[in-house]
């Protein structure tokens, strides 16, 4: 063996799908809410890809959805919770490891997954 390994347990895999990982990065970027649309528009995702992300999250307590009243129809507000943005946070941290490790090997010109020498049979 050569090297350490890059430590894959460390990602979240709540976070590590396209639309999860768009609507935490774009959450976080936002930490007093955006409504549902602007946050439709911003990750690039239908309605119903939307909302059953959002519910998920929502159960996980990652994220908390309110309806606000005013003038026209009402609105549906998005926010990341502390303990979401918090775990979002460390996943982006493991995730810029992963990444390091990958760049360190790749200027090295090996493998980050590369663990035992190519076989001589």
């Amino acid at each position: 063996m050569s090297g350490t390994l890059p430590t894959f347990s460390a990602l979240d895999r709540v976070f590590h799908e396209r639309g999860r990982l768009a609507i935490c990065s774009t959450l976080v970027a936002h930490p007093d809410g955006v409504s549902f649309t602007q946050l439709q528009d911003a990750c690039d995702l239908t309605d119903g890809n939307l909302n059953r992300h959002l519910h998920a999250l929502a159960e996980m307590a990652i994220v908390e959805m309110r309806r606000v009243k005013g003038i026209g129809r009402p609105q549906t507000i998005v926010r990341i919770t502390g303990g979401g943005r918090e775990r979002f946070l460390e996943y982006i941290d493991a995730l810029e490891a992963v990444v390091r490790d990958v760049q360190r090997a790749r200027r090295r010109g090996g493998s980050p997954a590369q663990t035992v020498p190519a076989s001589t049979t």
